[in-house]
């Protein structure tokens, strides 16, 4: 479980963010991602659009992860940015060669 929350944690960080190669052995060739504006992206997307994403200190709060089974794990926390707070959702498989996301969902909250 340890694992995996830090690994939620990194791709928060905009190190990771940057770092092309990193997302894509993070994210699962079949990801996919609802995000709090309401688009949806794949993997091939996501890499290109924080590829060109201007750098956002993004604040993660109230992490927790949920074992779903020995290969996935729940975790839920809370984004805050300048702009705007959501809640969070990502399911991380395990695979051979370690975890990966599968899915991520944000929801914006008031």
């Amino acid at each position: 479980m340890s694992t995996v929350l830090a690994l939620e944690r990194e791709l928060q960080t905009a190190e990771c963010r940057r770092d092309r190669a990193r997302l894509a052995r993070l994210l699962a060739d079949d990801f996919t991602e609802v995000g709090a504006s309401g688009a949806v992206w794949d993997k091939s997307s996501i890499l290109d659009m924080l590829g060109n994403e201007n750098p956002v200190d993004i604040e993660v709060i109230e992490l927790s992860g949920r074992e779903i089974s020995v290969e996935f794990v729940l975790v839920h926390w809370i984004s805050r940015t300048l702009t705007m707070r959501a809640r969070r959702t990502s399911l991380w498989r395990r695979t051979e060669t370690g975890w990966e996301s599968v899915h991520h969902q944000g929801t914006p909250l008031g």
